[in-house]
Protein backbone atom coordinates (compact mmCIF):
# COMPACT_ATOMS: atom_id res chain seq x y z
CA UNK A 1 0.00 0.00 0.00
CA UNK A 2 3.00 2.42 0.75
CA UNK A 3 4.18 1.88 -2.56
CA UNK A 4 1.01 2.66 -4.15
CA UNK A 5 0.68 5.82 -2.33
CA UNK A 6 4.16 6.63 -3.36
CA UNK A 7 3.39 5.69 -6.78
CA UNK A 8 0.37 7.91 -7.19
CA UNK A 9 2.22 11.17 -5.35
CA UNK A 10 4.66 10.57 -8.38
CA UNK A 11 2.04 11.30 -10.84
CA UNK A 12 1.13 15.04 -12.23
CA UNK A 13 -0.59 17.48 -9.66
CA UNK A 14 -4.49 17.48 -10.96
CA UNK A 15 -6.23 20.83 -12.22
CA UNK A 16 -9.51 19.36 -9.85
CA UNK A 17 -10.19 21.04 -6.08
CA UNK A 18 -11.17 19.04 -3.88
CA UNK A 19 -14.43 20.88 -3.09
CA UNK A 20 -18.04 19.26 -4.92
CA UNK A 21 -19.75 21.98 -6.08
CA UNK A 22 -16.27 23.78 -7.42
CA UNK A 23 -15.83 20.90 -9.63
CA UNK A 24 -19.20 20.32 -10.39
CA UNK A 25 -19.99 23.34 -12.15
CA UNK A 26 -16.45 23.52 -13.60
CA UNK A 27 -17.29 20.05 -15.53
CA UNK A 28 -20.76 21.20 -16.18
CA UNK A 29 -19.54 24.46 -18.14
CA UNK A 30 -17.00 22.55 -19.53
CA UNK A 31 -18.90 19.27 -21.21
CA UNK A 32 -22.20 22.02 -21.39
CA UNK A 33 -24.41 19.41 -19.78
CA UNK A 34 -27.38 21.38 -19.72
CA UNK A 35 -27.27 21.35 -23.96
CA UNK A 36 -26.75 18.48 -24.84
CA UNK A 37 -29.48 15.68 -24.18
CA UNK A 38 -27.60 12.64 -23.89
CA UNK A 39 -24.98 14.12 -21.80
CA UNK A 40 -26.57 12.80 -18.08
CA UNK A 41 -25.50 13.53 -14.92
CA UNK A 42 -26.82 11.52 -11.40
CA UNK A 43 -25.91 13.03 -7.96
CA UNK A 44 -25.97 10.41 -5.49
CA UNK A 45 -24.10 9.85 -1.78
CA UNK A 46 -21.38 7.81 -1.19
CA UNK A 47 -20.11 7.08 2.27
CA UNK A 48 -21.98 10.31 3.56
CA UNK A 49 -20.47 12.28 1.07
CA UNK A 50 -22.17 13.92 -2.04
CA UNK A 51 -21.21 12.51 -5.23
CA UNK A 52 -21.93 12.95 -8.90
CA UNK A 53 -21.97 10.11 -12.13
CA UNK A 54 -21.62 11.57 -15.77
CA UNK A 55 -22.56 9.30 -18.50
CA UNK A 56 -23.04 9.46 -22.15
CA UNK A 57 -26.48 7.77 -23.15
CA UNK A 58 -26.28 5.26 -25.52
CA UNK A 59 -22.91 4.14 -24.01
CA UNK A 60 -23.50 3.15 -20.68
CA UNK A 61 -24.42 -0.58 -19.41
CA UNK A 62 -26.97 -0.49 -17.30
CA UNK A 63 -26.57 -3.72 -15.60
CA UNK A 64 -23.06 -3.04 -14.27
CA UNK A 65 -24.28 0.64 -13.50
CA UNK A 66 -26.95 -0.99 -11.10
CA UNK A 67 -24.35 -3.55 -9.87
CA UNK A 68 -22.19 -0.76 -9.07
CA UNK A 69 -24.15 2.10 -7.52
CA UNK A 70 -25.96 -1.08 -5.20
CA UNK A 71 -22.06 -1.49 -3.92
CA UNK A 72 -21.27 1.87 -3.34
CA UNK A 73 -24.74 2.66 -1.69
CA UNK A 74 -23.21 0.09 1.07
CA UNK A 75 -20.33 2.57 2.13
CA UNK A 76 -20.65 3.53 5.63
CA UNK A 77 -18.98 6.72 6.30
CA UNK A 78 -16.19 5.51 8.30
CA UNK A 79 -15.34 3.19 5.37
CA UNK A 80 -14.70 6.25 3.19
CA UNK A 81 -10.97 6.15 2.06
CA UNK A 82 -9.03 9.30 2.41
CA UNK A 83 -7.35 9.59 -1.22
CA UNK A 84 -9.68 9.10 -4.90
CA UNK A 85 -6.09 6.43 -5.44
CA UNK A 86 -7.21 4.37 -1.91
CA UNK A 87 -10.87 4.77 -3.14
CA UNK A 88 -10.74 3.19 -6.70
CA UNK A 89 -8.67 0.32 -4.79
CA UNK A 90 -10.95 -0.42 -1.88
CA UNK A 91 -14.29 0.36 -2.68
CA UNK A 92 -14.29 0.08 -6.81
CA UNK A 93 -15.44 -3.69 -8.07
CA UNK A 94 -14.50 -3.00 -11.64
CA UNK A 95 -11.58 -3.36 -13.09
CA UNK A 96 -11.30 -0.90 -15.74
CA UNK A 97 -10.74 2.44 -13.66
CA UNK A 98 -7.94 4.85 -13.92
CA UNK A 99 -7.80 8.68 -12.14
CA UNK A 100 -8.61 12.01 -14.43
CA UNK A 101 -6.57 14.81 -13.49
CA UNK A 102 -7.02 16.90 -16.36
CA UNK A 103 -9.19 19.04 -17.95
CA UNK A 104 -8.20 17.63 -21.49
CA UNK A 105 -8.28 13.63 -20.26
CA UNK A 106 -11.92 13.95 -19.00
CA UNK A 107 -13.05 15.42 -21.90
CA UNK A 108 -11.27 12.51 -23.90
CA UNK A 109 -12.32 9.99 -21.42
CA UNK A 110 -15.72 11.75 -21.13
CA UNK A 111 -16.65 12.19 -24.62
CA UNK A 112 -15.84 8.79 -25.71
CA UNK A 113 -18.04 7.10 -24.08
CA UNK A 114 -16.76 6.17 -20.49
CA UNK A 115 -18.58 7.22 -17.64
CA UNK A 116 -17.21 9.29 -14.80
CA UNK A 117 -17.37 9.65 -10.80
CA UNK A 118 -16.81 12.92 -9.37
CA UNK A 119 -16.61 12.40 -4.96
CA UNK A 120 -16.41 15.62 -2.64
CA UNK A 121 -13.03 15.86 -1.01
CA UNK A 122 -11.07 14.09 -3.96
CA UNK A 123 -9.53 16.52 -6.25
CA UNK A 124 -9.08 13.47 -9.06
CA UNK A 125 -12.00 12.11 -10.82
CA UNK A 126 -12.56 8.33 -11.38
CA UNK A 127 -12.63 6.89 -14.92
CA UNK A 128 -14.90 3.71 -14.83
CA UNK A 129 -14.89 2.02 -18.12
CA UNK A 130 -18.13 0.03 -18.95
CA UNK A 131 -18.94 0.84 -22.06
CA UNK A 132 -21.57 -0.93 -24.25
CA UNK A 133 -20.69 0.19 -27.88
CA UNK A 134 -22.77 0.64 -30.72
CA UNK A 135 -21.62 -2.32 -33.46
CA UNK A 136 -22.97 -4.63 -35.85
CA UNK A 137 -21.64 -8.17 -36.12
CA UNK A 138 -17.81 -9.06 -37.04
CA UNK A 139 -19.58 -10.80 -40.50
CA UNK A 140 -17.39 -11.26 -43.61
CA UNK A 141 -16.70 -8.17 -45.23
CA UNK A 142 -18.13 -7.67 -48.86
CA UNK A 143 -15.34 -6.97 -50.90
CA UNK A 144 -13.04 -8.60 -49.05
CA UNK A 145 -14.44 -12.54 -49.37
CA UNK A 146 -12.43 -16.13 -49.56
CA UNK A 147 -13.60 -19.19 -50.93
CA UNK A 148 -11.66 -21.02 -47.91
CA UNK A 149 -10.65 -19.45 -45.04
CA UNK A 150 -12.36 -16.94 -41.70
CA UNK A 151 -15.55 -15.86 -42.07
CA UNK A 152 -15.22 -12.72 -39.82
CA UNK A 153 -14.17 -9.24 -40.16
CA UNK A 154 -13.01 -5.81 -39.04
CA UNK A 155 -16.14 -3.10 -37.83
CA UNK A 156 -16.04 0.37 -36.82
CA UNK A 157 -15.96 -0.03 -33.12
CA UNK A 158 -11.99 0.06 -32.02
CA UNK A 159 -11.70 -2.61 -29.09
CA UNK A 160 -13.65 -4.94 -31.32
CA UNK A 161 -10.67 -4.86 -34.29
CA UNK A 162 -7.71 -5.08 -31.44
CA UNK A 163 -9.42 -8.27 -29.90
CA UNK A 164 -9.89 -10.15 -33.37
CA UNK A 165 -6.17 -9.44 -33.58
CA UNK A 166 -5.41 -10.59 -30.24
CA UNK A 167 -7.46 -13.77 -30.95
CA UNK A 168 -5.34 -14.59 -33.60
CA UNK A 169 -1.82 -13.40 -31.72
CA UNK A 170 -0.93 -14.64 -28.53
CA UNK A 171 1.88 -13.23 -28.19
CA UNK A 172 3.17 -10.58 -25.69
CA UNK A 173 5.19 -9.17 -28.22
CA UNK A 174 2.22 -7.77 -29.81
CA UNK A 175 2.08 -4.14 -29.03
CA UNK A 176 -1.07 -2.09 -29.63
CA UNK A 177 -0.16 1.78 -28.99
CA UNK A 178 -3.05 4.01 -28.42
CA UNK A 179 -2.90 7.43 -30.24
CA UNK A 180 -5.29 10.92 -29.98
CA UNK A 181 -5.93 12.52 -33.99
CA UNK A 182 -8.11 15.42 -33.88
CA UNK A 183 -9.24 18.23 -32.36
CA UNK A 184 -12.21 18.24 -32.26
CA UNK A 185 -13.20 14.84 -33.44
CA UNK A 186 -10.17 13.33 -30.77
CA UNK A 187 -10.58 10.11 -32.78
CA UNK A 188 -9.09 6.93 -31.61
CA UNK A 189 -5.97 5.26 -33.71
CA UNK A 190 -4.02 2.09 -32.75
CA UNK A 191 -0.77 1.18 -33.45
CA UNK A 192 -0.40 -2.50 -33.90
CA UNK A 193 3.15 -4.40 -34.47
CA UNK A 194 5.30 -7.04 -33.23
CA UNK A 195 8.29 -5.75 -30.99
CA UNK A 196 11.03 -6.80 -32.37
CA UNK A 197 9.99 -7.66 -35.66
CA UNK A 198 8.78 -4.00 -36.78
CA UNK A 199 11.39 -1.95 -38.47
CA UNK A 200 12.68 0.47 -35.54
CA UNK A 201 13.40 3.50 -37.83
CA UNK A 202 9.84 3.69 -39.51
CA UNK A 203 8.35 2.56 -36.35
CA UNK A 204 9.23 6.03 -34.71
CA UNK A 205 8.29 7.86 -37.72
CA UNK A 206 5.22 6.86 -38.03
CA UNK A 207 4.37 7.80 -34.72
CA UNK A 208 5.49 10.97 -34.60
CA UNK A 209 4.08 11.75 -37.56
CA UNK A 210 0.92 10.73 -36.43
CA UNK A 211 1.90 12.73 -33.66
CA UNK A 212 2.65 15.75 -35.40
CA UNK A 213 -0.96 15.78 -36.98
CA UNK A 214 -2.31 19.07 -36.52
CA UNK A 215 -6.24 18.71 -38.01
CA UNK A 216 -9.18 19.37 -36.61
CA UNK A 217 -11.02 16.07 -37.59
CA UNK A 218 -10.64 12.44 -39.14
CA UNK A 219 -13.65 13.87 -40.65
CA UNK A 220 -12.82 10.29 -43.68
CA UNK A 221 -11.72 8.30 -40.66
CA UNK A 222 -8.65 6.30 -42.49
CA UNK A 223 -8.79 8.07 -45.86
CA UNK A 224 -8.17 11.43 -43.63
CA UNK A 225 -5.48 9.84 -41.49
CA UNK A 226 -3.31 8.45 -44.94
CA UNK A 227 -3.39 11.71 -46.47
CA UNK A 228 -2.50 13.31 -43.51
CA UNK A 229 0.69 10.89 -42.95
CA UNK A 230 1.51 10.72 -46.71
CA UNK A 231 1.83 14.54 -47.71
CA UNK A 232 3.48 14.18 -51.32
CA UNK A 233 2.66 12.58 -54.16
CA UNK A 234 -1.21 12.14 -54.43
CA UNK A 235 -1.32 12.71 -58.49
CA UNK A 236 0.05 9.45 -58.76
CA UNK A 237 -3.08 7.14 -58.17
CA UNK A 238 -1.22 3.83 -57.15
CA UNK A 239 -1.85 3.11 -53.87
CA UNK A 240 0.64 3.90 -51.14
CA UNK A 241 -0.99 1.65 -48.47
CA UNK A 242 -2.60 -1.85 -48.09
CA UNK A 243 -5.66 -1.71 -46.95
CA UNK A 244 -7.77 -4.73 -45.61
CA UNK A 245 -11.11 -5.37 -44.01
CA UNK A 246 -10.27 -9.21 -42.78
CA UNK A 247 -8.28 -9.86 -39.64
CA UNK A 248 -6.40 -12.91 -40.35
CA UNK A 249 -4.62 -11.08 -43.41
CA UNK A 250 -3.79 -8.21 -40.81
CA UNK A 251 -2.66 -10.71 -38.66
CA UNK A 252 -0.46 -12.19 -40.84
CA UNK A 253 1.23 -8.91 -42.22
CA UNK A 254 1.97 -7.91 -38.51
CA UNK A 255 3.69 -11.54 -38.23
CA UNK A 256 5.74 -10.89 -41.07
CA UNK A 257 7.03 -6.80 -39.52
CA UNK A 258 4.44 -4.80 -41.05
CA UNK A 259 2.39 -2.10 -38.75
CA UNK A 260 -1.29 -2.22 -39.14
CA UNK A 261 -3.26 1.42 -38.23
CA UNK A 262 -6.44 1.13 -36.87
CA UNK A 263 -8.77 3.95 -36.46
CA UNK A 264 -11.98 4.41 -34.69
CA UNK A 265 -15.23 4.23 -36.73
CA UNK A 266 -13.34 2.65 -39.71
CA UNK A 267 -14.15 -1.06 -40.27
CA UNK A 268 -10.31 -2.15 -42.03
CA UNK A 269 -7.07 -1.96 -41.23
CA UNK A 270 -3.64 0.15 -42.82
CA UNK A 271 -0.69 -2.29 -43.41
CA UNK A 272 2.63 -0.42 -43.95
CA UNK A 273 5.22 -0.60 -45.48
CA UNK A 274 3.68 -1.94 -48.65
CA UNK A 275 5.02 -2.88 -52.14
CA UNK A 276 2.68 -3.38 -55.03
CA UNK A 277 3.68 -6.98 -54.97
CA UNK A 278 1.97 -6.82 -51.40
CA UNK A 279 -1.41 -4.89 -52.80
CA UNK A 280 -1.92 -7.76 -55.31
CA UNK A 281 -1.95 -10.73 -52.90
CA UNK A 282 -5.27 -12.08 -51.36
CA UNK A 283 -6.05 -14.70 -48.61
CA UNK A 284 -7.44 -17.04 -51.28
CA UNK A 285 -3.47 -17.96 -52.21
CA UNK A 286 -2.92 -18.87 -48.68
CA UNK A 287 -5.97 -21.17 -47.96
CA UNK A 288 -5.12 -22.97 -50.94
CA UNK A 289 -2.49 -25.49 -51.27
CA UNK A 290 0.76 -24.42 -52.90
CA UNK A 291 -0.06 -25.29 -55.95
CA UNK A 292 -3.50 -23.78 -56.53
CA UNK A 293 -2.51 -20.62 -54.46
CA UNK A 294 0.38 -19.79 -56.82
CA UNK A 295 -2.40 -20.94 -59.93
CA UNK A 296 -4.65 -17.76 -58.17
CA UNK A 297 -1.69 -15.29 -58.04
CA UNK A 298 -0.19 -15.74 -61.54
CA UNK A 299 -3.55 -15.80 -62.88
CA UNK A 300 -4.78 -12.29 -61.10
CA UNK A 301 -2.02 -10.85 -61.92
CA UNK A 302 -1.72 -11.53 -65.60
CA UNK A 303 -5.18 -10.27 -65.55
CA UNK A 304 -4.64 -7.07 -64.25
CA UNK A 305 -1.70 -6.28 -66.59
CA UNK A 306 -4.04 -7.55 -69.39
CA UNK A 307 -6.99 -5.20 -68.13
CA UNK A 308 -4.41 -2.15 -68.63
CA UNK A 309 -3.27 -3.31 -71.98
CA UNK A 310 -5.64 -5.23 -74.01
CA UNK A 311 -7.92 -2.03 -74.78
CA UNK A 312 -4.94 -0.05 -76.36
CA UNK A 313 -3.71 -2.69 -77.83
CA UNK A 314 -7.04 -3.29 -79.83
CA UNK A 315 -7.26 -0.08 -80.92
CA UNK A 316 -3.50 0.08 -81.91
CA UNK A 317 -4.16 -3.09 -84.26
CA UNK A 318 -7.81 -2.25 -85.52
CA UNK A 319 -6.05 1.02 -86.50
CA UNK A 320 -3.19 -0.47 -88.49
CA UNK A 321 -4.90 -3.90 -89.77
CA UNK A 322 -2.42 -4.67 -91.73
CA UNK A 323 -0.11 -5.43 -88.79
CA UNK A 324 -2.58 -8.40 -87.66
CA UNK A 325 -1.18 -11.62 -88.30
CA UNK A 326 -3.36 -14.43 -89.96
CA UNK A 327 -3.87 -16.12 -86.50
CA UNK A 328 -5.59 -12.07 -85.87
CA UNK A 329 -7.67 -12.05 -88.44
CA UNK A 330 -10.70 -12.86 -86.22
CA UNK A 331 -10.39 -9.72 -84.63
CA UNK A 332 -11.00 -6.70 -87.16
CA UNK A 333 -14.28 -5.96 -86.92
CA UNK A 334 -16.54 -5.96 -90.26
CA UNK A 335 -19.70 -4.10 -89.09
CA UNK A 336 -20.17 -0.48 -89.46
CA UNK A 337 -18.61 1.46 -87.18
CA UNK A 338 -20.88 4.55 -86.35
CA UNK A 339 -18.61 5.93 -83.85
CA UNK A 340 -15.15 6.23 -83.28
CA UNK A 341 -13.55 2.97 -81.36
CA UNK A 342 -11.74 5.54 -79.26
CA UNK A 343 -15.07 7.42 -78.41
CA UNK A 344 -16.33 4.38 -77.60
CA UNK A 345 -14.14 3.31 -75.27
CA UNK A 346 -13.97 6.15 -73.37
CA UNK A 347 -18.31 5.78 -73.35
CA UNK A 348 -17.84 2.47 -71.63
CA UNK A 349 -15.28 3.50 -69.62
CA UNK A 350 -17.45 6.23 -67.84
CA UNK A 351 -20.68 3.50 -68.31
CA UNK A 352 -18.99 0.87 -65.90
CA UNK A 353 -18.83 3.31 -63.47
CA UNK A 354 -21.93 4.78 -63.96
CA UNK A 355 -23.18 1.49 -63.37
CA UNK A 356 -21.29 0.56 -60.47
CA UNK A 357 -22.29 4.03 -58.52
CA UNK A 358 -25.86 3.03 -59.43
CA UNK A 359 -25.52 -0.64 -57.66
CA UNK A 360 -24.15 1.04 -54.70
CA UNK A 361 -26.93 3.12 -54.79
CA UNK A 362 -29.60 1.27 -55.26
CA UNK A 363 -31.68 -0.69 -52.62
CA UNK A 364 -31.26 -3.92 -52.56
CA UNK A 365 -35.19 -4.49 -53.81
CA UNK A 366 -34.13 -3.28 -56.76
CA UNK A 367 -30.72 -4.04 -57.70
CA UNK A 368 -32.10 -7.08 -59.99
CA UNK A 369 -34.48 -4.93 -62.21
CA UNK A 370 -31.55 -2.40 -62.22
CA UNK A 371 -29.11 -5.07 -63.68
CA UNK A 372 -31.90 -6.63 -66.12
CA UNK A 373 -32.77 -3.29 -67.20
CA UNK A 374 -28.60 -1.83 -67.80
CA UNK A 375 -27.86 -5.79 -69.43
CA UNK A 376 -30.43 -5.13 -71.81
CA UNK A 377 -29.94 -1.47 -72.91
CA UNK A 378 -26.26 -2.07 -72.92
CA UNK A 379 -25.69 -5.32 -73.70
CA UNK A 380 -28.25 -4.98 -77.12
CA UNK A 381 -29.90 -2.02 -77.70
CA UNK A 382 -26.52 -0.18 -77.81
CA UNK A 383 -25.22 -2.32 -80.35
CA UNK A 384 -28.20 -3.11 -82.68
CA UNK A 385 -28.73 0.72 -82.59
CA UNK A 386 -25.32 1.30 -83.92
CA UNK A 387 -23.52 3.38 -80.88
CA UNK A 388 -21.28 0.42 -79.92
CA UNK A 389 -20.00 -2.41 -81.76
CA UNK A 390 -20.34 -5.92 -79.75
CA UNK A 391 -16.48 -6.43 -80.08
CA UNK A 392 -15.91 -3.36 -78.55
CA UNK A 393 -18.97 -3.99 -75.82
CA UNK A 394 -16.76 -7.69 -75.21
CA UNK A 395 -13.48 -6.24 -74.33
CA UNK A 396 -15.09 -3.42 -72.77
CA UNK A 397 -16.96 -6.11 -70.10
CA UNK A 398 -13.37 -8.34 -69.59
CA UNK A 399 -11.63 -4.97 -68.47
CA UNK A 400 -14.65 -4.14 -66.14
CA UNK A 401 -14.69 -7.69 -64.97
CA UNK A 402 -10.88 -7.48 -64.46
CA UNK A 403 -11.17 -5.25 -62.21
CA UNK A 404 -12.48 -7.24 -59.54
CA UNK A 405 -9.96 -9.93 -59.43
CA UNK A 406 -8.34 -7.92 -56.60
CA UNK A 407 -9.02 -6.78 -53.53
CA UNK A 408 -8.09 -3.06 -54.28
CA UNK A 409 -10.15 -0.54 -54.87
CA UNK A 410 -7.40 2.04 -54.90
CA UNK A 411 -5.20 -0.27 -57.14
CA UNK A 412 -8.21 -0.96 -59.46
CA UNK A 413 -8.86 2.64 -59.88
CA UNK A 414 -5.26 3.52 -60.80
CA UNK A 415 -4.95 0.61 -63.05
CA UNK A 416 -8.33 2.33 -64.98
CA UNK A 417 -6.72 5.33 -65.13
CA UNK A 418 -3.32 4.40 -66.32
CA UNK A 419 -5.56 2.05 -69.28
CA UNK A 420 -7.28 5.41 -69.96
CA UNK A 421 -4.23 7.44 -70.59
CA UNK A 422 -2.88 4.89 -72.89
CA UNK A 423 -5.84 4.84 -74.52
CA UNK A 424 -5.71 8.25 -75.11
CA UNK A 425 -2.06 8.58 -76.10
CA UNK A 426 -2.40 5.35 -78.57
CA UNK A 427 -5.29 7.29 -80.51
CA UNK A 428 -3.16 10.07 -80.76
CA UNK A 429 0.16 9.40 -81.70
CA UNK A 430 -0.49 5.60 -82.56
CA UNK A 431 2.22 2.94 -82.45
CA UNK A 432 4.57 5.80 -80.45
CA UNK A 433 1.77 7.03 -78.34
CA UNK A 434 1.51 3.29 -76.99
CA UNK A 435 4.70 2.57 -76.39
CA UNK A 436 5.36 6.19 -74.72
CA UNK A 437 2.35 5.23 -72.86
CA UNK A 438 3.57 2.08 -71.52
CA UNK A 439 6.99 3.82 -70.38
CA UNK A 440 4.91 6.21 -68.43
CA UNK A 441 3.08 3.98 -66.76
CA UNK A 442 6.46 2.31 -65.41
CA UNK A 443 7.45 5.99 -64.39
CA UNK A 444 4.37 6.44 -62.23
CA UNK A 445 5.09 2.71 -60.59
CA UNK A 446 8.70 3.09 -60.64
CA UNK A 447 8.46 6.58 -58.75
CA UNK A 448 5.61 5.70 -56.31
CA UNK A 449 7.74 5.67 -52.77
CA UNK A 450 6.02 3.84 -49.72
CA UNK A 451 5.56 5.61 -46.29
CA UNK A 452 9.17 4.73 -45.45
CA UNK A 453 10.76 5.87 -48.58
CA UNK A 454 11.47 2.37 -49.56
CA UNK A 455 11.09 1.17 -53.46
CA UNK A 456 7.13 0.26 -54.14
CA UNK A 457 8.79 -2.21 -56.39
CA UNK A 458 10.57 -4.26 -53.57
CA UNK A 459 11.45 -7.08 -54.12
CA UNK A 460 12.26 -6.97 -58.02
CA UNK A 461 13.78 -3.12 -56.96
CA UNK A 462 16.15 -3.01 -54.93
CA UNK A 463 16.35 -6.91 -56.30
CA UNK A 464 15.97 -9.81 -53.32
CA UNK A 465 16.05 -13.03 -55.40
CA UNK A 466 13.94 -15.26 -52.75
CA UNK A 467 11.66 -12.61 -51.68
CA UNK A 468 10.95 -12.06 -55.70
CA UNK A 469 9.98 -15.77 -56.38
CA UNK A 470 7.92 -15.84 -53.64
CA UNK A 471 5.67 -13.45 -54.65
CA UNK A 472 5.01 -14.81 -57.79
CA UNK A 473 5.21 -18.61 -56.06
CA UNK A 474 3.38 -19.75 -53.17
CA UNK A 475 5.45 -21.98 -51.00
CA UNK A 476 4.07 -24.27 -48.24
CA UNK A 477 4.17 -23.20 -44.59
CA UNK A 478 7.23 -24.74 -43.67
CA UNK A 479 9.38 -23.48 -46.36
CA UNK A 480 8.13 -20.00 -45.77
CA UNK A 481 9.60 -20.02 -42.15
CA UNK A 482 13.28 -20.62 -43.89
Amino acid sequence: MAEDKKMAGSVEKSEFSTDFDTNKARIDKLLRVNESFDLIYRVVMIGGKKACFYIIDGFCKDAVMEKILEFLYGIEPKEMPESAHDFLKQKLPYGEIDLVRTENNLIQRMLSGVPVLLVDGYSEILAMDFRDYPARSVDEPEKDKVMRGSRDGFVETLVFNTALIRRRIRSPQLTMEMHTVGKSSRTDVVIAYMDGRAEPEMLANIKKRIDEIQIDSLSMNQQSLAECLYTHKWYNPFPKFKFSERPDTTAASILEGSIAILVDNSPSAMILPTSVFDIVEDADDYYFPPVTGTYLRLSRMIINVLAVVMTPLFLLLITHPDWLPEWLEFIRINDTVNVPIFIQMLILEFAIDGLKLASVNTPNMLSTPLSVIAGIILGDYTVSSGWFNSEIMLYMAFVAVANYTQVSLELGYALKFMRIILICLTAAFNVWGFIGGLIFVAICIVANRTISGKSYLYPLIPFNAKQFVRRFFRVSLPRSEQ
